[in-house]
């Protein structure tokens, strides 16, 4: 991989920027190790030479450079460059691969770490929307999910995991993923043994078929499992059940205690029989005595059977013994005795089999109350034996463990001691050793546990003062098995004191001893015993001499003596005496593979020492128990090939041990002992050594089957069929190993032993007799078994009566087809036996696919059946599953006739895609299916062109079927890939290609091979091929073909659906233009209707296109906007059918939106096209209400009753009442139902509502799309919104930009420049706007609540001022409006607000300025008439709070809180700046007849405040009113005095007439009372001079 200059790109810090630039720079190497750079943080474009960056994006680094990187001149100008920090990038491990002119980058990550980011890519886009449409509980589980898929690839990548759990954690993974993928709806993923994703290119069909059903079962049952916890216990079960032993991993974490002696803590599994311990020795200081073994204490509890683990209960038991004094309460006053081990607590958990699946942790110690404690451990089941364990978990079990072992277990079970001569019971303290012969102590044999040293003796636990103590303590015996026979357990029996001065003075009270080998040789059985307690001299007890001659255990039969006795019974002359008042039991288990408790097994094991009973102890082995055979089962068959050895000159025994033999092959074959079929394998290849076994074992089996063939009974042929394959396993072995012995290279067998049960078996394969039906069943069932044997050591001249078809394959295989496909064929035919054809079917087409023969008789037999079959078939059918299988017809060498084929062919296909044989997450096996069906219809299609394109042999129905079966295949939902996500889509594309592409050019080509045929093609109705079709039937129209408005309906309506439903993109309209374009341009008559056509379907597709891009948005903000542009576009074209549609698909975004009032003005829009009249409706009906509504007097009253209560709903009641009106009137005076009139009365509610409900006025924003990287919709344009109530500026903001996270927002109001609208990026520019309200004649010179009034101000507004300050002139710091100048833009909207929208574009903008004069003008009218409004307001509603009038008012008489009017005065009304404006006289003169008539106005505000104000702000009123009298002094001393008079007035102040002249002021009477003139009248000012009449001339700050 080449680079232009490239300068360490991955040791950048953070100010380092790395320049990319697009392109690829090819090396001559076909495989090169390279880094690749892969983005570690999102990077936005800011600027034209940045490069975007996503998280997890690669990128191509051509060139590196330190500093701000600085844009140069590149020398392919094709290459587009791009800049990013270098900070932003990891550098990964990657390989380049080029094949050809392609380049790939492959990452060098295992491939499951590959597979896990993909997913979590894939998942991470799906999680983003289940949270958006809030699904709580499927959001959080795939959330757990990724974080436990990242966990594992995180793990993946540490590379320490032992290969155990390795495997382990792959198969967590795969299970995972293929969970996810199931409940998120994504594809099935298919693998192979070792969790690898299977290669459809390496598989054959049916195996990847069997793979997929597999994989579904699976997922199936583990969705079962976590939605049933039975399930779960099933599937452990299941497991239970695959293998009869199993092992329990056990990690101690932590033992804390404070004991403050030493301890052992003894761990076992609690179960009725003997277990072994696992021993810890803890030191006092809290720690493990052996302090390398801290962290580090494992133990492996193996040989569990699935009994064990079945149980309702098994208990994992921890004793805590001390190891110490006597009693811990006990000081250190005087000498104690030490050493003494005594019980202290215990642990226990239950759950140990139901709750191990993974390494669980469990805590739980019961110690004593004044000892606090934790005991922690993890356990973990690890399924198999423990040759699968050391397998599977190399590091948790010791290599060196084998298979033999030579174990006792000694289990301490209880003992009843008499105090004797004491005052209280004895401290019994029981100590075990193994003597020998001779009474010497056999050293280090005993083990307390595992993980401790072997020891010499064991001392047991002692429990203070009781008479019945049960120890139930267990240790392990392992003597060497040749001392077995001379050694015995000695049981010792000690008083401990707890003062070590009397302790040292105890002697042992009592023995007891077992020996480990019976009088007739076998080992010590099993189970509990009695023992016989001696007592006498201490040296006398521990004398072999003196006790081995006495009896060691209590018969059963003997009764008990009563513990109050004194009777003592002589030992004889050995000087020790039966203590009848003493007991002791223990319990012994045999875990050897040499000792065994069986006299005939033993008899047999050691059939030298007495050969007469030999043939008794042969016989007598078929009845010693399976378990005691298994167990010697190495030395059952060196025994049994010894004795046929040894007597290699007599037949005598050879039947027997021939017998012996098929009896152990038996056992091994049983169920429960099968997993001793690899121990049987690995003695016969490692230990099996009898050269000329062959022979005996060849003559009692040709002896065997010549008694059968004669007819005679032979009960052990049976048994010895169900045995041959390891009975010739040791002949074949025998064999090999004479040859080797005798003359090295030559195995084969001489003709004189031919194999007679083979010859046999072949020869009466043909003949039935009544005896020998079932043994000629077993032999064909099991010879199979053994040919794979026997061809490695019999000569094929010594296999004469075997057909050819054993020792040659090929050949088999053909002789088994001709005799099996006719049959198949057949079966199939009569629809008989199906689901067993299909396995067999399968099972030939996966031999054949991995021989590649033969298939040319399958084809030829058997795919024409199959389809016809197929085609009859319901989907559900499994042999439809192998209906695309055997698609590869150019094979056909002798096909049946062309045409029936191909018809069939083309039809079963059809049917196939159309059926959806396989599910649709069976991604893999579809695109598999489809290459397949893509192959053969191209076949097909070189044969259809060859065999029926001329005139004579044209076939129309099969050509028409050839199109309709492509056109089916390139329109199935599976091969659209843009309704993909981007990486099912990329891997699709990777391994498949877009087959759309081929099968589209063979239509073209197909199209064109028809020529002059094409006409009988479109009018054999080939309406499917729309586009196709079209483009080349245009040319060959004639004159009666140039009608384009039917094709033109059809085509708009197949758009409409297709572009919708996912097809066709920018490319595809281009393509379809320039076509077109140049198709009718080379006719002169098709010119102009053709080009018109072209502009249609152009328009429409690139508003189609739109709204398919945002349809899926979470905001549906743009989906209306884009609805509407096709709605207008339908209604342009008069497509009213679509408009329609369209409508409605406008008013359910809305309404799901809770747009009401833009809801009812869309149904408006339908509602308009109908008349009041009974005529029937033509367009298609919409919505709920539809079906029922014939005329469209009914269609029209239905929707006009929507329509008010969307009005009712958006507290649009004037809009409402102008529908009830026209309704009403309909009722009244056309249909005459005065019932429906007085319903719909109903609008006085509405009158109502206009007054007493609260309907907060909305903001309006404009808002504009600046940058090439909008759509083109948006781009360049400016949009006045209509907000939600009581929404803020931010909070709009915020929803407008979420749809688009990339853009940035203009800080400035001001048009931006082209630097800006030009730019790759997104500005977007939002702020408050205005709007203007246009003059209502009716409401002149009236007085109108504000209620009313209100909503004209903010509703069917059509234009929107914004106004910007600005300042101009010197600065004057103690007056700003001396140069506040303002710039106002008036922007007029496509339709009034609201409609239907909440928004519409601006289709005009003008720019007018404001002096500060005119400012001022305007602000003093705008203050004037909100007090006038609040006054109204109070006076209709005395209810109203009085804090807003107070600050209003506070706010203009007092100065000191807005400064008044008094900066307008030093502003504007000095001589100075009339001598230099002096145009601005007139407006002057104006501002003070606003300032003058503010007066009035403020005194009847002051007046109400007065009477509404409470005693608390009293004070306050006062201090206002003091301020008003020195303003009101000084306003009518320098502008007059005005007075209020009659409503009219309030109404001219309020529309700003009162200051005109036309309306001079004057004294009247009042014909109507004003609420206003309430209280004393205002005075009158005698000299108040005439206001001129100079509003007139203002500049307007709005367009006319």
């Amino acid at each position: 991989m080449g680079h232009a200059a490239l300068k360490g790109a991955g040791a950048h810090g953070p100010g380092g920027t790395v320049l990319v630039r697009g392109g690829r720079v090819r090396d001559p190497y076909s495989r090169l190790p390279h880094p690749l750079p892969t983005a570690v943080w999102n990077f936005p474009r800011t600027s034209e030479h940045h490069l975007p960056l996503q998280i997890g994006e690669t990128v191509h680094i051509l060139q590196a450079s330190e500093g701000k990187g600085v844009q140069q001149p590149w020398p392919d100008p094709t290459l587009s460059p791009g800049i990013f920090p270098a900070s932003l990038i990891h550098l990964k491990g990657a390989v380049v691969e080029r094949r050809g002119a392609e380049e790939s980058v492959i990452p060098t990550e295992m491939p499951m770490v590959q597979e896990i980011t993909t997913t979590l890519r894939e998942w991470a886009t799906i999680w983003k929307q289940l949270y958006v449409v809030r699904t709580r509980e499927r959001y959080r589980q795939v959330k757990q999910m990724m974080y436990e898929l990242m966990e594992r690839r995180s793990q993946l990548l540490s590379g320490t995991l032992p290969k155990d759990e390795l495997l382990q954690l792959k198969k967590e993974v795969t299970s995972k993923i293929d969970y996810g993928n199931k409940i998120l709806a994504l594809d099935l993923v298919v693998r192979d043994e070792d969790e690898n994703i299977l290669d459809p290119d390496r598989t054959s069909i049916i195996s990847l078929f069997q793979a997929h059903k597999k994989a579904a079962q699976t997922i199936t049952q583990r969705i079962q499992e976590e939605t049933r916890p039975q399930q779960s216990a099933l599937g452990c079960s299941t497991r239970l059940a695959a293998s009869p032993s199993h092992s329990l991993y056990l990690c101690m974490r932590n033992f804390v205690c404070n004991i403050g002696e030493e301890a052992q803590l003894l761990m076992a599994l609690y179960d009725p029989g003997e277990h072994e311990n696992y021993v810890i020795r803890w030191a006092s200081t809290g720690v493990p005595q052996d302090i390398e073994m801290l962290n580090n204490l494992k133990a492996v509890f193996t040989d569990l059977g699935s009994k064990d683990l079945k149980r309702e209960r098994l208990f994992l038991v921890c004793q805590i013994i001390r190891v110490g004094r006597m009693d811990l309460r006990e000081t250190y006053s005087r000498k104690l005795s030490t050493g003494l081990r005594r019980p202290f607590g215990i642990s226990g958990e239950n759950r140990v089999c139901h709750g191990c699946q993974e390494e669980t942790p469990y805590h739980e110690a019961n110690v004593p109350r004044s000892v606090p404690a934790g005991f922690w451990v993890s356990l973990k089941m690890l399924w198999g034996d423990l040759s699968q364990v050391r397998k599977d978990h190399p590091h948790l079990v010791d290599r060196s463990t084998g298979d033999v072992r030579n174990d006792i277990y000694l289990t301490l079970v209880q003992g009843e001691f008499d105090k004797g001569n004491k005052k209280t019971q004895k401290n019994v303290e029981v100590t075990v050793c193994v003597c020998d012969e001779s009474g010497s102590v056999v050293q280090n044999v005993i083990y307390h546990g595992a993980g401790d040293k072997p020891a010499s003796e064991y001392r047991s636990v002692v429990y203070y003062q009781q008479r019945h103590q049960r120890w139930m303590e267990t240790v392990k015996i392992a003597v060497p098995i040749e001392d077995v026979h001379k050694t015995h357990l000695r049981f010792t029996f000690r008083h401990r004191s707890s003062s070590d001065s009397k302790d040292k003075s105890e002697r042992i009270f009592s023995m007891a001893f077992v020996k480990l080998m019976r009088p007739d040789g076998t080992t010590l059985r099993d189970g509990e015993h009695d023992l016989v307690l001696y007592k006498g001299d201490s040296r006398k007890m521990e004398d072999a001499s003196a006790y081995l001659t006495l009896t060691s255990t209590r018969n059963l039969s003997e009764p008990k003596l009563l513990s109050g006795s004194s009777f003592r019974v002589s030992g004889g002359t050995s000087g020790l005496t039966v203590s009848a008042r003493d007991s002791f039991q223990i319990s012994t288990l045999v875990c050897s593979t040499k000792l065994t408790q069986n006299v005939n097994l033993l008899g047999l094991l050691k059939w030298r020492s007495k050969p007469s009973l030999l043939s008794g102890n042969l016989q007598k082995l078929m009845n010693v128990d399976g378990g005691e055979v298994i167990k010697f089962l190495q030395d059952t068959l060196d025994a049994l090939f010894s004795i046929m050895m040894e007597n290699s000159d007599t037949d005598v025994y050879d039947t027997l041990v021939f017998d012996a033999l098929v009896f152990i092959v038996g056992l091994v074959a049983d169920k429960k002992f099968q997993h001793f079929n690899t121990v049987l394998e690995a003695y016969i290849r490692q230990h099996f050594s009898a050269t000329l076994a062959y022979k005996k074992l060849i003559s009692v089996l040709t002896q065997y089957v010549d008694h059968a063939s004669q007819g005679e009974p032979c009960e052990p042929l049976m048994r010895t069929f169900k045995a041959l394959e390891y009975i010739f396993k040791f002949i074949v072995r025998s064999r090999h190993l004479f040859a080797q012995q005798e003359k090295p290279g030559v195995t084969f067998l001489p003709a004189r032993h031919p194999s007679v049960c083979l010859s046999w078996a072949c020869s009466k394969a043909g003949t039935v007799q009544a005896g020998l039906i079932s043994l000629q069943g077993a032999a064909l069932k099991y010879l199979p078994s053994i040919l794979e044997d026997v061809f490695g050591i019999f000569d094929s001249s010594a296999l004469g009566p075997v057909p050819p078809c054993l020792s040659a394959p090929t050949e088999c295989r053909e002789l088994l087809l001709q005799t099996a496909v006719p049959i198949l064929q057949e079966l199939i035919e009569k629809g008989e036996e199906e689901d067993a054809c299909i396995e067999l079917l399968s099972n030939i087409l996966e031999v054949l696919y991995k021989a590649q023969k033969h298939i040319q008789l399958i084809l030829e037999r058997l795919l024409h059946t199959v389809n016809r079959r197929v085609i009859v078939l319901d989907r559900e059918n499994s042999l439809i599953t192998l209906g695309g299988h055997c698609g590869r017809a150019q094979l056909l060498t002798s096909p049946p006739p062309w045409q029936d084929f191909l018809m069939e062919i083309f039809i079963l296909f059809k049917d196939l895609i159309g059926k959806t044989v396989y599910p649709s997450d069976w991604m893999v096996m579809n695109m598999v299916q489809n290459r397949e069906f893509l192959h053969a219809i191209n076949q097909f299609a070189t044969t259809l062109t060859q065999m029926f394109l001329s005139n004579s042999s044209f076939e129309l129905q099969l050509w028409n079927n050839y199109f309709h079966l492509a056109v089916a295949f390139l329109t199935q939902d599976s091969l659209q890939l843009e309704n993909f996500s981007q990486a099912k889509r990329n891997s699709i594309l990777a391994k498949y290609g877009d087959m759309r592409a081929t099968i589209g050019a063979s239509i073209r080509d197909m199209w064109y091979n028809l020529g002059e045929l094409q006409c009988g093609q479109q009018c054999g109705g080939l309406a499917s091929l729309c586009t196709l079709a079209f483009i080349s039937t245009v040319p060959k129209m004639g004159a009666g073909e140039r009608d384009f408005a039917g094709f033109e309906d059809e085509i708009l309506r197949k758009l409409d659906s297709e572009v919708e439903g996912g097809r066709g993109d920018e490319q595809y309209k281009q393509l379809f233009e320039s076509i077109l374009l140049s198709c009718c341009r080379r006719h002169p008559e098709l010119a102009k209707p053709g080009e018109n056509f072209v502009a249609l379907v152009t328009g429409l597709l690139e508003r189609l296109l739109d709204y398919r891009a945002v349809m899926n948005d979470e905001n549906k903000t743009y989906s209306m906007s884009c609805t509407v542009n096709l709605l207008n576009f339908y209604k342009e074209i008069d497509r009213q059918a679509m408009y329609i549609r369209y409508l409605y698909k406008l008013k359910d975004l809305h309404v799901s939106y809770e747009n009401y009032t833009e809801g009812a003005y869309t149904l408006l829009l339908h509602a308009r096209l109908l008349k009041w009249s009974d005529e029937a409706n033509t367009a298609p009906m919409q919505g709920l209400h539809s079906p029922s509504l014939h005329t469209q007097r009914q269609l029209k009253e239905a929707l006009y009753n929507q329509i008010i209560d969307y009005f009712d709903k958006g507290k649009m009641w004037e809009e409402a009442i102008h529908i009830c009106k026209e309704l009403a009137e309909q009722y009244e005076s056309e249909v005459f139902d005065y019932e429906m009139l007085s319903d719909i009365l109903r609008e006085a509610k509405f009158y109502e509502k206009i007054l007493k409900v609260l309907r907060p006025s909305p903001d309006y924003f404009a808002v504009g799309y600046y940058g090439q990287g909008f759509p083109t919709f948006l781009r360049n344009k400016i949009f006045i919104y209509r907000g939600k109530e009581y929404e803020r500026r931010e909070d709009f903001e915020m929803r407008l930009l979420s749809p688009f996270p990339n853009a940035e927002k203009l800080k400035s109001t001001s048009p931006p420049g082209e630097d800006i609208t030009s730019s790759p990026g997104q500005y977007i520019q939002c702020f408050t706007v205005q709007p203007v309200e246009e003059a209502k004649v009716r409401f002149k010179d009236r007085s109108i609540p504000e209620q009313i009034t209100n909503f004209y101000k903010a509703n069917h507004v059509q234009k929107f001022s914004y106004s910007r300050p600005f300042k101009k002139g010197p600065k004057d710091p103690d007056n700003e409006f001396a140069t506040m100048w303002i710039e106002r833009t008036t922007f007029v909207t496509a339709y009034p607000l609201p409609g239907i929208l909440r928004w519409f574009a601006v289709t005009s903008t003008t720019t007018t300025i404001i002096s500060p004069l005119e400012n001022a003008i305007e602000t003093m009218m705008k203050t004037n008439e909100k007090i006038m409004s609040e006054i109204n307001r109070h006076q209709n509603d005395p209810s109203l709070p009085v804090n807003p009038l107070s600050m209003l008012l506070n706010g203009i008489v007092d100065p000191a809180v807005m400064g008044g009017f008094a900066k307008y005065e030093t502003a504007f009304f000095q001589e100075s700046y009339l001598q230099e404006h002096p145009e601005d006289e007139g407006n002057i003169e104006k501002l003070k007849d606003l300032i003058a008539w503010q007066t009035p106005l403020l005194a009847e505000g002051i007046r109400i405040h007065g009477r509404k104000v409470t005693e608390d702000l009293r004070p306050f009123h006062e201090r206002m009113e003091q301020c008003f009298v020195q303003l009101r002094a000084k306003v009518e001393s320098q502008y007059g005095v005005r007075e209020m008079v009659s409503a009219r007035v309030v109404t001219m102040l309020e529309t700003g007439k009162c200051c005109g002249g036309e309306h001079w002021l004057q004294a009247t009477t009042l014909s109507l009372p004003s609420p206003l003139l309430a209280g004393p009248a205002p005075l009158s000012h005698p000299h108040s001079p005439p206001p001129q009449t100079l509003l007139s001339h203002l500049p307007s700050p709005l367009p006319p």
